[in-house]
């Protein structure tokens, strides 16, 4: 039988989702705590790959699980796992839907403060910067879902079939005093440290350092014009997935969201 795991987890201490060989990742973890409980070798599969670091307040990863769960499996399970990742719902679901495939929509935020601030270094990314131009990087998001080919936004595209990326929402928001920012974006799928590539281009349209022209045309020519690193993980999250057959809202808020800030979209 099939279910469905509507998860959250805060990803600083994980080597992001995916197993792999000599890191912690968060599927192994769970994957290791679910089938001690079931006492049978379970494997899951998860609806993205987040990077090392990088949070998800929402998430879903789907299990084949022999026999029907007649037991609180919610409650064990939340027990076992460590305090970085939550549990919050296990969802039979009909037939053989598939958590990453059958994915219709993500959406991802992405967090920067600009003063050092101890109770954000693992919420949100710390960037020393002054006197951005905020005008200037919101004119940049709103260019995003005007385009479709996101080729030059990609660390290695040559590994996709294709680069097409569907991005249906972008926007720029920024607390009262110009100190935090968040950056919202939403598509149907994402390439590899995608959404990083765009912060931090964005960021230097905030400096000065790369011009309105010259970031349409790395959308235009799918060529990158000037490189720079994908911006810090710590401040990404994937915050929404939904399916055609399931749309659950997140859980959990952003404790840096939830501390009397008024986001004000630019």
């Amino acid at each position: 039988m099939r279910y469905f795991f509507h998860i959250a987890y805060q990803g600083q201490y994980f080597s992001g989702w995916q197993k792999q060989p000599g890191v912690k990742s968060v599927q192994e973890v769970i994957e290791q705590t679910l089938s001690k409980i079931l006492k049978s070798p379970t494997a899951i599969n998860g609806c993205g790959r987040t990077d090392a670091h990088v949070h998800a307040s929402q998430f879903f990863f789907h299990a084949d699980i022999e026999k029907e769960i007649d037991f609180d499996l919610l409650y064990i399970l939340n027990k076992a796992l460590p305090y970085n990742i939550a549990v919050f719902d296990i969802i039979k679901m009909e037939g053989k839907p598939h958590a990453r495939f059958d994915a219709v929509q993500r959406k991802y935020d992405y967090f920067i403060h600009t003063y050092k601030d101890p109770f954000l270094s693992t919420q949100s990314s710390f960037y020393q910067l002054n006197n951005l131009d905020f005008d200037k990087m919101k004119a940049v998001v709103k260019l995003l879902p005007l385009y479709k080919d996101y080729r030059a936004f990609c660390t290695h595209p040559d590994k996709y079939e294709h680069t097409i990326c569907n991005v249906m929402e972008a926007d720029l928001f920024v607390n009262p005093k110009g100190d935090r920012l968040r950056f919202h974006i939403a598509s149907n799928r994402f390439l590899g440290k995608m959404i990083r590539i765009i912060v931090g281009k964005m960021l230097m349209v905030g400096k000065g350092e790369l011009s309105f022209d010259e970031f349409e045309s790395e959308l235009v020519t799918l060529q990158p014009s000037k490189l720079s690193l994908p911006a810090h993980p710590t401040g990404l999250y994937l915050s929404k997935v939904t399916y055609p057959y399931l749309n659950l809202e997140p859980r959990t808020e952003f404790i840096h969201s939830t501390q009397g800030i008024d986001w004000i979209s630019i």
